[in-house]
């Protein structure tokens, strides 16, 4: 259990917010670390290990057109999977991985080719999308390493858009208390 999911799944459930998970190369093993946290079941809602490219336009809505002309390891990709969990699962946060863990190079990537992103609540009252953010990744190491290293990357990655967002509010929230209505 890592001390980034254990953050994470604290400040999500004191802020009652809820997080999906969507994931590609990683397998199922984000929504394990997220769920070897004790009481993630507050924040938790479930995640969508979508392995098969397919998979990714049929439970996610990723755009068939990108997903074909692009394949599956794309930062746009990765975007959609994070946006496309959050609304499938009815969470204000989606995270998401997709990537080349090896041996072999795939969609024309090299190993170690990732890109992890998050779509949040950020955005939603101007009536767009939502908070999106995709951070591409060049990992070295085996197979392990960079899946590994994929967790570790998207819930860091999360971690930094919860502290940016709650900031965010905070200074939203002082204005309208000090009288700015």
């Amino acid at each position: 259990m890592s001390s980034t999911a254990t953050e994470v799944v604290r400040l999500l459930t004191v802020r009652g917010e809820t997080l999906a998970v969507a994931e590609s190369l990683t397998g199922g093993l984000v929504a394990a670390e997220i769920t070897s946290v004790p009481g993630a079941s507050k924040a938790f809602r479930g995640s969508v290990t979508a392995y098969a490219t397919g998979l990714k336009h049929e439970l996610l809505g990723v755009d068939a057109t990108l997903l074909a002309q692009r394949g599956a390891v794309d930062p746009q990709v990765a975007g959609q999977m994070a946006g496309g969990v959050r609304k499938a699962l009815g969470a204000d946060w989606g995270i998401a991985t997709t990537g080349v863990a090896g041996p072999e190079p795939r969609d024309g990537k090299p190993v170690g080719t990732v890109f992890v992103a998050v779509d949040g609540p950020l955005g939603a009252e101007s009536g767009s999308a939502g908070g999106g953010k995709v951070e591409a990744l060049r990992l070295n190491g085996g197979r392990a390493e960079i899946r590994m290293e994929s967790v570790r990357s998207v819930l860091a990655l999360l971690l930094a858009e919860i502290v940016s967002e709650h900031t965010g509010n905070e200074r939203t929230q002082d204005t309208e208390r000090n009288g700015g209505f």
